[in-house]
Protein backbone atom coordinates (compact mmCIF):
# COMPACT_ATOMS: atom_id res chain seq x y z
CA UNK A 1 0.00 0.00 0.00
CA UNK A 2 1.37 3.38 -1.01
CA UNK A 3 1.11 5.51 2.13
CA UNK A 4 1.46 8.65 0.02
CA UNK A 5 -2.18 8.12 -0.95
CA UNK A 6 -3.39 8.10 2.67
CA UNK A 7 -3.66 11.91 3.06
CA UNK A 8 -6.35 11.98 0.37
CA UNK A 9 -8.44 9.45 2.29
CA UNK A 10 -7.84 11.08 5.67
CA UNK A 11 -8.80 14.53 4.42
CA UNK A 12 -11.89 13.13 2.67
CA UNK A 13 -12.92 11.55 5.97
CA UNK A 14 -12.48 14.91 7.70
CA UNK A 15 -14.29 17.06 5.17
CA UNK A 16 -16.62 14.68 3.31
CA UNK A 17 -16.03 16.47 0.02
CA UNK A 18 -13.55 15.68 -2.72
CA UNK A 19 -13.78 19.26 -3.92
CA UNK A 20 -12.68 20.54 -0.50
CA UNK A 21 -9.88 17.96 -0.36
CA UNK A 22 -8.71 19.04 -3.80
CA UNK A 23 -8.65 22.70 -2.72
CA UNK A 24 -6.74 21.89 0.47
CA UNK A 25 -4.18 19.75 -1.33
CA UNK A 26 -3.82 22.01 -4.34
CA UNK A 27 -5.00 19.51 -6.93
CA UNK A 28 -8.15 18.51 -8.83
CA UNK A 29 -11.13 16.41 -7.74
CA UNK A 30 -10.28 13.83 -10.39
CA UNK A 31 -6.82 13.35 -8.86
CA UNK A 32 -8.36 12.93 -5.40
CA UNK A 33 -10.81 10.37 -6.75
CA UNK A 34 -8.05 8.51 -8.59
CA UNK A 35 -5.81 8.36 -5.52
CA UNK A 36 -8.59 7.00 -3.33
CA UNK A 37 -9.58 4.48 -6.03
CA UNK A 38 -5.94 3.31 -6.28
CA UNK A 39 -5.79 2.98 -2.51
CA UNK A 40 -8.96 0.86 -2.60
CA UNK A 41 -7.38 -1.49 -5.14
CA UNK A 42 -4.26 -1.81 -2.98
CA UNK A 43 -6.34 -2.40 0.16
CA UNK A 44 -8.61 -4.91 -1.61
CA UNK A 45 -11.76 -3.25 -0.28
CA UNK A 46 -14.23 -0.59 -1.39
CA UNK A 47 -13.42 2.63 0.49
CA UNK A 48 -16.08 4.98 -0.92
CA UNK A 49 -19.76 4.49 -1.72
CA UNK A 50 -22.49 6.74 -3.21
CA UNK A 51 -24.51 8.91 -0.83
CA UNK A 52 -27.14 10.64 -2.93
CA UNK A 53 -25.28 13.03 -5.22
CA UNK A 54 -22.18 12.85 -3.05
CA UNK A 55 -19.95 10.09 -1.73
CA UNK A 56 -19.06 8.83 1.71
CA UNK A 57 -16.60 6.39 3.22
CA UNK A 58 -17.61 2.77 3.63
CA UNK A 59 -16.97 1.12 7.02
CA UNK A 60 -13.70 -0.22 5.54
CA UNK A 61 -12.83 3.28 4.39
CA UNK A 62 -13.48 4.68 7.87
CA UNK A 63 -11.24 2.05 9.45
CA UNK A 64 -8.45 2.69 6.96
CA UNK A 65 -8.78 6.46 7.50
CA UNK A 66 -8.39 5.85 11.23
CA UNK A 67 -5.24 3.82 10.61
CA UNK A 68 -4.12 6.46 8.13
CA UNK A 69 -4.24 9.22 10.73
CA UNK A 70 -2.12 7.15 13.08
CA UNK A 71 0.35 6.26 10.31
CA UNK A 72 0.70 9.84 9.08
CA UNK A 73 1.12 11.15 12.62
CA UNK A 74 3.83 8.56 13.26
CA UNK A 75 5.61 9.45 10.01
CA UNK A 76 5.54 13.14 10.83
CA UNK A 77 6.70 12.49 14.39
CA UNK A 78 9.60 10.41 13.04
CA UNK A 79 10.52 13.18 10.61
CA UNK A 80 10.45 15.71 13.42
CA UNK A 81 12.57 13.44 15.59
CA UNK A 82 15.14 13.19 12.80
CA UNK A 83 14.87 16.90 12.06
CA UNK A 84 13.83 18.68 15.27
CA UNK A 85 14.11 22.03 13.51
CA UNK A 86 11.43 21.13 10.95
CA UNK A 87 8.46 23.47 10.98
CA UNK A 88 5.18 21.84 12.20
CA UNK A 89 2.36 22.22 9.72
CA UNK A 90 -1.24 21.09 9.49
CA UNK A 91 -4.80 21.74 10.62
CA UNK A 92 -5.67 21.17 14.29
CA UNK A 93 -9.40 20.92 15.02
CA UNK A 94 -10.38 22.05 18.52
CA UNK A 95 -13.69 21.97 20.38
CA UNK A 96 -14.30 23.10 23.93
CA UNK A 97 -16.21 25.19 26.42
CA UNK A 98 -16.19 28.96 26.07
CA UNK A 99 -14.07 29.82 29.13
CA UNK A 100 -11.25 27.51 28.07
CA UNK A 101 -11.35 28.81 24.52
CA UNK A 102 -11.08 32.39 25.74
CA UNK A 103 -8.43 31.72 28.40
CA UNK A 104 -6.08 29.31 26.68
CA UNK A 105 -6.92 28.89 23.01
CA UNK A 106 -7.42 32.44 21.79
CA UNK A 107 -4.00 33.59 23.09
CA UNK A 108 -2.52 30.45 21.48
CA UNK A 109 -4.10 31.27 18.11
CA UNK A 110 -2.76 34.83 18.22
CA UNK A 111 0.75 33.74 19.23
CA UNK A 112 0.99 30.89 16.72
CA UNK A 113 -0.12 33.10 13.84
CA UNK A 114 3.20 34.87 14.33
CA UNK A 115 5.48 32.00 15.33
CA UNK A 116 4.03 29.01 13.42
CA UNK A 117 1.96 30.31 10.50
CA UNK A 118 1.79 26.86 8.87
CA UNK A 119 -0.26 25.47 11.76
CA UNK A 120 -3.97 26.34 11.36
CA UNK A 121 -6.77 25.87 13.89
CA UNK A 122 -10.52 25.50 13.68
CA UNK A 123 -12.50 26.29 16.84
CA UNK A 124 -15.94 25.06 17.88
CA UNK A 125 -17.77 25.73 21.12
CA UNK A 126 -19.16 22.54 22.67
CA UNK A 127 -19.88 21.21 26.14
CA UNK A 128 -17.55 18.48 27.52
CA UNK A 129 -19.61 15.41 26.65
CA UNK A 130 -20.21 16.72 23.13
CA UNK A 131 -16.50 17.50 22.62
CA UNK A 132 -15.44 14.08 23.92
CA UNK A 133 -17.85 12.35 21.55
CA UNK A 134 -16.44 14.33 18.64
CA UNK A 135 -12.91 13.35 19.71
CA UNK A 136 -13.78 9.65 19.90
CA UNK A 137 -15.35 9.93 16.42
CA UNK A 138 -12.16 11.68 15.24
CA UNK A 139 -14.08 14.77 14.16
CA UNK A 140 -11.66 16.92 16.19
CA UNK A 141 -8.06 16.63 17.40
CA UNK A 142 -8.24 18.40 20.78
CA UNK A 143 -11.07 18.79 23.28
CA UNK A 144 -11.08 21.36 26.08
CA UNK A 145 -13.37 19.90 28.73
CA UNK A 146 -14.29 20.20 32.38
CA UNK A 147 -15.93 18.27 35.17
CA UNK A 148 -16.45 18.82 38.91
CA UNK A 149 -14.85 17.02 41.80
CA UNK A 150 -18.40 16.28 43.03
CA UNK A 151 -19.45 15.09 39.56
CA UNK A 152 -16.41 13.41 37.96
CA UNK A 153 -16.74 12.56 34.27
CA UNK A 154 -15.69 9.17 32.95
CA UNK A 155 -12.94 9.34 30.33
CA UNK A 156 -13.21 7.12 27.26
CA UNK A 157 -10.38 4.54 27.26
CA UNK A 158 -9.12 5.80 23.90
CA UNK A 159 -8.58 9.29 25.30
CA UNK A 160 -5.89 10.90 27.47
CA UNK A 161 -6.38 14.04 29.55
CA UNK A 162 -3.92 16.73 30.66
CA UNK A 163 -5.06 18.85 33.64
CA UNK A 164 -5.19 22.59 32.94
CA UNK A 165 -6.56 24.34 36.01
CA UNK A 166 -9.11 24.13 38.83
CA UNK A 167 -11.39 26.87 40.06
CA UNK A 168 -13.82 27.10 42.95
CA UNK A 169 -17.52 27.56 42.33
CA UNK A 170 -20.09 28.91 44.74
CA UNK A 171 -23.82 29.41 45.02
CA UNK A 172 -24.94 32.59 43.28
CA UNK A 173 -27.86 34.30 45.02
CA UNK A 174 -29.38 37.79 45.23
CA UNK A 175 -26.92 39.88 47.24
CA UNK A 176 -29.61 40.90 49.72
CA UNK A 177 -30.25 37.24 50.56
CA UNK A 178 -26.65 36.07 50.96
CA UNK A 179 -26.19 34.33 54.34
CA UNK A 180 -23.50 35.90 56.49
CA UNK A 181 -22.73 32.97 58.76
CA UNK A 182 -23.17 29.79 56.69
CA UNK A 183 -20.65 27.28 58.07
CA UNK A 184 -20.46 24.86 55.15
CA UNK A 185 -21.98 23.89 51.80
CA UNK A 186 -24.87 21.98 53.33
CA UNK A 187 -25.89 24.97 55.41
CA UNK A 188 -25.69 27.19 52.34
CA UNK A 189 -27.89 25.01 50.13
CA UNK A 190 -30.31 24.36 53.01
CA UNK A 191 -30.88 28.09 53.34
CA UNK A 192 -32.28 28.08 49.79
CA UNK A 193 -34.03 24.72 49.83
CA UNK A 194 -37.42 26.27 49.01
CA UNK A 195 -36.16 28.31 46.08
CA UNK A 196 -36.16 27.37 42.41
CA UNK A 197 -32.75 26.25 41.17
CA UNK A 198 -30.99 26.90 37.85
CA UNK A 199 -29.23 24.07 36.00
CA UNK A 200 -27.18 23.88 32.80
CA UNK A 201 -29.15 23.26 29.62
CA UNK A 202 -26.33 21.31 27.91
CA UNK A 203 -24.27 19.77 30.71
CA UNK A 204 -25.98 17.76 33.48
CA UNK A 205 -22.87 17.96 35.71
CA UNK A 206 -23.95 21.29 37.22
CA UNK A 207 -27.30 19.85 38.27
CA UNK A 208 -25.60 16.65 39.48
CA UNK A 209 -23.44 18.75 41.83
CA UNK A 210 -26.47 20.61 43.16
CA UNK A 211 -28.49 17.42 43.60
CA UNK A 212 -25.58 15.80 45.46
CA UNK A 213 -25.36 18.72 47.88
CA UNK A 214 -29.14 18.84 48.31
CA UNK A 215 -29.26 15.10 49.01
CA UNK A 216 -26.52 15.44 51.62
CA UNK A 217 -28.51 18.30 53.17
CA UNK A 218 -31.64 16.15 53.26
CA UNK A 219 -33.94 17.69 50.66
CA UNK A 220 -34.93 17.20 47.02
CA UNK A 221 -33.78 19.86 44.59
CA UNK A 222 -36.35 21.61 42.38
CA UNK A 223 -34.67 22.61 39.11
CA UNK A 224 -36.97 25.03 37.32
CA UNK A 225 -34.70 26.74 34.80
CA UNK A 226 -31.79 25.67 32.63
CA UNK A 227 -29.23 27.99 31.02
CA UNK A 228 -25.97 27.46 29.19
CA UNK A 229 -24.89 31.11 29.41
CA UNK A 230 -23.49 32.32 32.73
CA UNK A 231 -24.80 35.78 31.90
CA UNK A 232 -28.30 34.32 31.60
CA UNK A 233 -27.89 32.56 34.95
CA UNK A 234 -27.16 35.99 36.45
CA UNK A 235 -30.22 37.51 34.74
CA UNK A 236 -32.46 34.77 36.15
CA UNK A 237 -31.07 35.31 39.64
CA UNK A 238 -31.52 39.10 39.45
CA UNK A 239 -35.10 38.56 38.30
CA UNK A 240 -35.74 36.52 41.45
CA UNK A 241 -36.32 33.34 39.45
CA UNK A 242 -33.84 31.08 41.21
CA UNK A 243 -30.30 30.43 42.44
CA UNK A 244 -27.45 28.48 40.82
CA UNK A 245 -23.75 27.79 40.52
CA UNK A 246 -21.24 30.39 39.31
CA UNK A 247 -17.43 30.50 39.42
CA UNK A 248 -15.61 32.68 41.96
CA UNK A 249 -13.02 33.84 39.41
CA UNK A 250 -15.58 35.60 37.20
CA UNK A 251 -16.78 39.18 37.82
CA UNK A 252 -20.44 39.19 38.77
CA UNK A 253 -23.17 41.69 38.05
CA UNK A 254 -24.20 44.17 40.77
CA UNK A 255 -26.85 42.67 42.99
CA UNK A 256 -25.44 39.12 42.91
CA UNK A 257 -23.36 37.47 45.64
CA UNK A 258 -21.48 34.20 45.29
CA UNK A 259 -21.60 32.33 48.58
CA UNK A 260 -18.58 30.03 49.08
CA UNK A 261 -19.29 26.31 49.13
CA UNK A 262 -16.99 24.50 51.55
CA UNK A 263 -17.00 21.10 53.23
CA UNK A 264 -17.57 19.80 50.63
CA UNK A 265 -16.13 22.33 48.23
CA UNK A 266 -17.18 22.53 44.59
CA UNK A 267 -14.26 22.74 42.17
CA UNK A 268 -14.33 22.78 38.38
CA UNK A 269 -11.43 20.89 36.77
CA UNK A 270 -10.46 21.90 33.25
CA UNK A 271 -8.56 19.48 30.99
CA UNK A 272 -7.11 19.19 27.51
CA UNK A 273 -8.08 15.83 26.00
CA UNK A 274 -6.64 14.04 22.96
CA UNK A 275 -6.80 10.58 21.46
CA UNK A 276 -4.10 8.33 22.90
CA UNK A 277 -1.01 8.24 20.70
CA UNK A 278 -1.94 11.42 18.82
CA UNK A 279 -0.23 13.83 21.21
CA UNK A 280 3.09 13.33 19.37
CA UNK A 281 1.67 14.64 16.08
CA UNK A 282 3.75 17.83 15.73
CA UNK A 283 0.96 20.40 15.09
CA UNK A 284 -1.17 18.96 17.88
CA UNK A 285 1.81 18.66 20.23
CA UNK A 286 2.59 22.32 19.62
CA UNK A 287 -0.99 23.48 20.26
CA UNK A 288 -1.25 21.31 23.37
CA UNK A 289 2.03 22.70 24.68
CA UNK A 290 0.82 26.26 24.15
CA UNK A 291 -2.58 25.61 25.75
CA UNK A 292 -0.95 24.10 28.85
CA UNK A 293 1.45 27.06 29.05
CA UNK A 294 -1.45 29.52 28.83
CA UNK A 295 -3.32 27.61 31.54
CA UNK A 296 -0.46 28.13 33.99
CA UNK A 297 -1.15 31.86 33.76
CA UNK A 298 -4.81 31.41 34.73
CA UNK A 299 -5.45 32.76 38.21
CA UNK A 300 -8.16 30.54 39.62
CA UNK A 301 -9.09 30.10 43.28
CA UNK A 302 -8.64 26.54 44.51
Amino acid sequence: MDTRRLPYLVEFDRHGSMRVVAELMGTSTSVVSQQIAALAREAGAALVEPDGRRARLTPAGQRLAEHGRTILAAVEAAQRDLDPDAEPRGLVRVAGFASAIRRTLMPTVVAMARTHPQVALTIREYEPAEAQAMLVADRIDLALTYDYDLAPAALHPDLAATPLWTTAWGLAVPAAEAPLDAADSLAVVSAFRDRAWIGNSRNPADEQVLRTLASMAGFALRTTHEADSLDLVEDLILAGLGVGLLPHDRPTAPGIAIVPLTAPAVRLRASAVVRRGRETWPPLALVLEQVVAQATDVVAPT
